[in-house]
Protein backbone atom coordinates (compact mmCIF):
# COMPACT_ATOMS: atom_id res chain seq x y z
CA UNK A 1 0.00 0.00 0.00
CA UNK A 2 1.26 3.46 -0.89
CA UNK A 3 2.06 5.93 1.88
CA UNK A 4 -1.13 7.60 3.14
CA UNK A 5 -1.48 11.18 4.22
CA UNK A 6 -2.44 11.79 7.83
CA UNK A 7 -5.97 12.72 6.73
CA UNK A 8 -6.31 9.54 4.66
CA UNK A 9 -5.09 7.47 7.62
CA UNK A 10 -7.67 9.16 9.83
CA UNK A 11 -10.39 8.54 7.26
CA UNK A 12 -9.47 4.86 7.09
CA UNK A 13 -9.56 4.57 10.89
CA UNK A 14 -12.99 6.20 11.00
CA UNK A 15 -14.24 3.79 8.33
CA UNK A 16 -12.89 0.79 10.26
CA UNK A 17 -14.66 1.96 13.41
CA UNK A 18 -18.05 2.74 11.88
CA UNK A 19 -18.17 0.69 8.69
CA UNK A 20 -18.60 3.62 6.32
CA UNK A 21 -17.67 7.28 5.79
CA UNK A 22 -19.62 9.99 3.98
CA UNK A 23 -18.15 12.84 1.92
CA UNK A 24 -20.17 15.62 3.57
CA UNK A 25 -19.36 14.43 7.10
CA UNK A 26 -15.64 14.18 6.36
CA UNK A 27 -15.60 17.57 4.65
CA UNK A 28 -16.99 19.20 7.80
CA UNK A 29 -14.77 17.18 10.13
CA UNK A 30 -11.50 18.00 8.36
CA UNK A 31 -12.59 21.46 7.16
CA UNK A 32 -11.70 20.78 3.54
CA UNK A 33 -13.75 20.78 0.35
CA UNK A 34 -15.90 17.85 -0.73
CA UNK A 35 -13.72 17.56 -3.83
CA UNK A 36 -10.63 17.03 -1.64
CA UNK A 37 -12.41 14.32 0.34
CA UNK A 38 -13.55 12.59 -2.85
CA UNK A 39 -9.94 12.49 -4.03
CA UNK A 40 -8.90 10.97 -0.68
CA UNK A 41 -11.62 8.34 -0.98
CA UNK A 42 -10.70 7.56 -4.57
CA UNK A 43 -7.04 7.14 -3.54
CA UNK A 44 -8.08 4.75 -0.77
CA UNK A 45 -10.33 2.86 -3.19
CA UNK A 46 -7.47 2.60 -5.70
CA UNK A 47 -5.47 0.89 -2.95
CA UNK A 48 -8.47 -1.37 -2.23
CA UNK A 49 -8.77 -0.17 1.35
CA UNK A 50 -12.25 1.25 0.72
CA UNK A 51 -15.08 0.67 -1.73
CA UNK A 52 -17.05 3.61 -3.10
CA UNK A 53 -20.78 3.91 -2.41
CA UNK A 54 -23.27 6.68 -3.10
CA UNK A 55 -21.99 9.76 -1.25
CA UNK A 56 -19.07 8.06 0.46
CA UNK A 57 -17.24 4.76 0.93
CA UNK A 58 -17.24 1.57 3.00
CA UNK A 59 -14.48 -0.75 4.14
CA UNK A 60 -13.52 -3.09 1.32
CA UNK A 61 -14.32 -6.72 1.99
CA UNK A 62 -13.45 -10.04 0.47
CA UNK A 63 -13.07 -12.92 2.90
CA UNK A 64 -14.06 -11.37 6.25
CA UNK A 65 -17.17 -9.42 7.11
CA UNK A 66 -17.34 -6.15 9.03
CA UNK A 67 -17.94 -6.42 12.76
CA UNK A 68 -21.65 -6.74 13.48
CA UNK A 69 -21.90 -3.51 15.46
CA UNK A 70 -20.12 -1.62 12.68
CA UNK A 71 -22.57 -3.04 10.14
CA UNK A 72 -25.44 -1.50 12.11
CA UNK A 73 -24.10 1.94 11.15
CA UNK A 74 -23.69 1.16 7.46
CA UNK A 75 -26.69 2.50 5.51
CA UNK A 76 -28.73 2.66 8.73
CA UNK A 77 -31.47 4.91 7.30
CA UNK A 78 -31.65 2.82 4.15
CA UNK A 79 -32.02 -0.40 6.14
CA UNK A 80 -34.82 1.10 8.22
CA UNK A 81 -36.67 2.13 5.05
CA UNK A 82 -36.13 -1.34 3.55
CA UNK A 83 -37.41 -2.94 6.74
CA UNK A 84 -40.62 -0.89 6.65
CA UNK A 85 -41.19 -1.59 2.94
CA UNK A 86 -40.61 -5.33 3.37
CA UNK A 87 -42.87 -5.59 6.44
CA UNK A 88 -45.64 -3.85 4.52
CA UNK A 89 -45.64 -6.80 2.08
CA UNK A 90 -46.26 -9.35 4.83
CA UNK A 91 -49.97 -9.84 5.62
CA UNK A 92 -51.31 -10.64 9.07
CA UNK A 93 -51.73 -14.34 9.71
CA UNK A 94 -48.56 -15.33 7.86
CA UNK A 95 -45.77 -17.75 8.69
CA UNK A 96 -42.23 -16.71 7.89
CA UNK A 97 -38.53 -17.34 8.29
CA UNK A 98 -36.19 -14.48 9.16
CA UNK A 99 -32.45 -15.11 8.98
CA UNK A 100 -29.34 -13.36 10.29
CA UNK A 101 -28.55 -9.75 9.42
CA UNK A 102 -28.91 -6.14 10.41
CA UNK A 103 -31.39 -5.52 7.58
CA UNK A 104 -33.57 -8.51 8.48
CA UNK A 105 -33.64 -7.15 12.03
CA UNK A 106 -35.13 -3.92 10.68
CA UNK A 107 -37.84 -6.00 9.02
CA UNK A 108 -38.53 -7.65 12.38
CA UNK A 109 -38.78 -4.25 14.06
CA UNK A 110 -41.30 -3.13 11.47
CA UNK A 111 -43.38 -6.30 11.97
CA UNK A 112 -44.06 -5.57 15.65
CA UNK A 113 -47.56 -4.23 14.98
CA UNK A 114 -48.58 -7.25 12.87
CA UNK A 115 -50.97 -9.85 14.23
CA UNK A 116 -51.09 -13.64 14.20
CA UNK A 117 -47.62 -14.20 12.81
CA UNK A 118 -45.53 -17.33 13.21
CA UNK A 119 -41.84 -16.41 12.96
CA UNK A 120 -39.08 -19.02 12.79
CA UNK A 121 -35.63 -17.50 13.07
CA UNK A 122 -31.98 -18.36 13.63
CA UNK A 123 -31.34 -14.77 14.74
CA UNK A 124 -31.48 -14.18 18.50
CA UNK A 125 -31.78 -10.43 17.93
CA UNK A 126 -34.94 -10.99 15.87
CA UNK A 127 -36.34 -13.27 18.57
CA UNK A 128 -35.70 -10.63 21.25
CA UNK A 129 -37.43 -7.98 19.15
CA UNK A 130 -40.57 -10.03 18.50
CA UNK A 131 -41.20 -12.35 21.44
CA UNK A 132 -42.77 -9.65 23.71
CA UNK A 133 -45.65 -9.16 21.25
CA UNK A 134 -48.59 -11.39 22.22
CA UNK A 135 -49.91 -11.80 18.66
CA UNK A 136 -46.57 -13.04 17.30
CA UNK A 137 -45.34 -16.56 18.01
CA UNK A 138 -41.57 -16.99 17.79
CA UNK A 139 -39.64 -20.23 17.29
CA UNK A 140 -35.84 -20.07 17.59
CA UNK A 141 -33.71 -22.59 15.71
CA UNK A 142 -31.39 -24.54 17.97
CA UNK A 143 -27.66 -24.90 17.48
CA UNK A 144 -24.41 -23.05 18.03
CA UNK A 145 -24.83 -19.36 18.84
CA UNK A 146 -22.26 -17.23 17.05
CA UNK A 147 -20.92 -14.72 19.59
CA UNK A 148 -20.24 -12.05 16.99
CA UNK A 149 -23.89 -11.44 16.08
CA UNK A 150 -26.26 -13.78 17.92
CA UNK A 151 -26.80 -15.94 14.86
CA UNK A 152 -27.64 -19.62 15.36
CA UNK A 153 -25.75 -21.73 12.83
CA UNK A 154 -24.95 -25.36 12.12
CA UNK A 155 -26.71 -28.59 11.21
CA UNK A 156 -29.18 -28.52 14.11
CA UNK A 157 -30.57 -25.16 12.96
CA UNK A 158 -30.74 -26.41 9.39
CA UNK A 159 -32.67 -29.52 10.45
CA UNK A 160 -35.25 -27.50 12.38
CA UNK A 161 -35.80 -25.20 9.41
CA UNK A 162 -36.49 -28.27 7.28
CA UNK A 163 -39.46 -29.22 9.45
CA UNK A 164 -41.46 -26.21 8.30
CA UNK A 165 -43.04 -24.97 5.10
CA UNK A 166 -43.81 -21.27 5.50
CA UNK A 167 -45.44 -18.50 3.49
CA UNK A 168 -42.46 -16.13 3.35
CA UNK A 169 -38.71 -16.14 3.85
CA UNK A 170 -36.96 -12.86 4.68
CA UNK A 171 -33.28 -13.22 3.87
CA UNK A 172 -30.26 -10.94 3.68
CA UNK A 173 -26.93 -11.23 1.91
CA UNK A 174 -23.48 -9.77 2.54
CA UNK A 175 -22.86 -9.17 -1.16
CA UNK A 176 -24.57 -9.42 -4.55
CA UNK A 177 -22.43 -9.73 -7.63
CA UNK A 178 -23.22 -8.40 -11.09
CA UNK A 179 -24.31 -11.86 -12.25
CA UNK A 180 -26.94 -12.08 -9.53
CA UNK A 181 -25.18 -14.38 -7.08
CA UNK A 182 -26.08 -13.81 -3.42
CA UNK A 183 -22.96 -14.18 -1.29
CA UNK A 184 -21.95 -14.45 2.35
CA UNK A 185 -18.93 -15.16 4.56
CA UNK A 186 -19.80 -18.12 6.83
CA UNK A 187 -20.63 -21.41 5.11
CA UNK A 188 -22.55 -22.56 8.20
CA UNK A 189 -24.83 -19.55 7.96
CA UNK A 190 -25.22 -20.12 4.23
CA UNK A 191 -26.43 -23.70 4.85
CA UNK A 192 -29.21 -22.36 7.08
CA UNK A 193 -30.11 -19.68 4.52
CA UNK A 194 -30.33 -22.31 1.78
CA UNK A 195 -32.69 -24.40 3.91
CA UNK A 196 -34.80 -21.28 4.52
CA UNK A 197 -35.06 -20.62 0.77
CA UNK A 198 -35.96 -24.26 0.06
CA UNK A 199 -38.78 -24.30 2.60
CA UNK A 200 -40.59 -21.05 1.82
CA UNK A 201 -43.34 -20.47 -0.73
CA UNK A 202 -42.10 -16.94 -1.42
CA UNK A 203 -38.60 -15.57 -0.80
CA UNK A 204 -37.93 -11.89 -0.15
CA UNK A 205 -34.38 -10.56 -0.31
CA UNK A 206 -33.69 -7.41 1.72
CA UNK A 207 -30.38 -5.74 0.91
CA UNK A 208 -29.22 -2.14 0.59
CA UNK A 209 -27.22 -0.87 -2.39
CA UNK A 210 -23.85 -1.06 -0.59
CA UNK A 211 -24.09 -4.85 -1.02
CA UNK A 212 -23.65 -4.33 -4.76
CA UNK A 213 -20.14 -2.96 -4.16
CA UNK A 214 -18.88 -5.73 -1.90
CA UNK A 215 -17.56 -9.26 -2.28
CA UNK A 216 -17.87 -12.41 -0.19
CA UNK A 217 -16.61 -15.97 -0.79
CA UNK A 218 -19.61 -18.25 -0.13
CA UNK A 219 -22.59 -18.56 -2.47
CA UNK A 220 -26.04 -18.54 -0.84
CA UNK A 221 -28.22 -18.62 -3.91
CA UNK A 222 -29.03 -16.73 -7.10
CA UNK A 223 -31.47 -13.88 -7.64
CA UNK A 224 -33.53 -16.23 -9.80
CA UNK A 225 -34.46 -18.13 -6.62
CA UNK A 226 -36.24 -15.18 -5.04
CA UNK A 227 -39.58 -13.58 -5.80
CA UNK A 228 -39.16 -10.10 -4.28
CA UNK A 229 -36.11 -7.87 -3.86
CA UNK A 230 -36.47 -4.92 -1.48
CA UNK A 231 -33.59 -2.46 -1.67
CA UNK A 232 -33.04 1.26 -1.12
CA UNK A 233 -32.38 2.61 -4.63
CA UNK A 234 -33.03 1.60 -8.24
CA UNK A 235 -30.79 -1.24 -9.37
CA UNK A 236 -28.00 -0.91 -11.95
CA UNK A 237 -29.16 -1.70 -15.46
CA UNK A 238 -27.67 -5.20 -15.54
CA UNK A 239 -29.31 -6.41 -12.33
CA UNK A 240 -32.54 -4.60 -13.15
CA UNK A 241 -32.68 -6.43 -16.49
CA UNK A 242 -31.95 -9.76 -14.79
CA UNK A 243 -34.74 -9.22 -12.26
CA UNK A 244 -37.16 -8.21 -15.00
CA UNK A 245 -36.34 -11.27 -17.11
CA UNK A 246 -36.89 -13.58 -14.12
CA UNK A 247 -40.12 -11.93 -13.02
CA UNK A 248 -38.66 -10.67 -9.73
CA UNK A 249 -40.53 -7.79 -8.15
CA UNK A 250 -38.07 -5.03 -7.21
CA UNK A 251 -39.10 -2.50 -4.56
CA UNK A 252 -36.96 0.62 -4.08
CA UNK A 253 -37.60 1.95 -0.58
CA UNK A 254 -35.64 5.18 -1.14
CA UNK A 255 -35.59 6.02 -4.86
CA UNK A 256 -32.78 8.43 -5.73
CA UNK A 257 -33.77 11.74 -7.25
CA UNK A 258 -32.20 12.98 -10.45
CA UNK A 259 -29.67 15.14 -8.61
CA UNK A 260 -28.45 12.28 -6.45
CA UNK A 261 -28.15 9.99 -9.46
CA UNK A 262 -26.13 12.55 -11.38
CA UNK A 263 -23.76 13.12 -8.44
CA UNK A 264 -23.37 9.40 -7.94
CA UNK A 265 -22.57 8.85 -11.62
CA UNK A 266 -19.91 11.56 -11.48
CA UNK A 267 -18.28 10.07 -8.38
CA UNK A 268 -18.39 6.53 -9.79
CA UNK A 269 -16.81 7.65 -13.08
CA UNK A 270 -14.03 9.48 -11.22
CA UNK A 271 -13.31 6.43 -9.09
CA UNK A 272 -13.26 4.13 -12.12
CA UNK A 273 -10.83 6.36 -14.02
CA UNK A 274 -8.46 6.44 -11.07
CA UNK A 275 -8.54 2.67 -10.64
CA UNK A 276 -7.75 2.14 -14.31
CA UNK A 277 -4.90 4.65 -14.34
Amino acid sequence: MAVLSQRQTDILNIARASGRVMVEDLSRRFEVSAQTIRKDLNDLCEQRALTRIHGGAIIASGVENLAYEARRFVAADEKKAIGAAAAARIPNGSSLFINIGTTTEEVASALSSHQDLLVITNNLNVAMLLYPHPRIEVIVAGGTVRRSDGGVVGSTATQLIGQFKVDYAIIGASAIDEEGALLDFDYREVQVAQAIIANARSVMLVADSTKLHRSAPVRIAHLSQIQTFVTDRPLPDGLASLCHSRGIEVISAMPADDTDEAADATETTSSTVLRRA
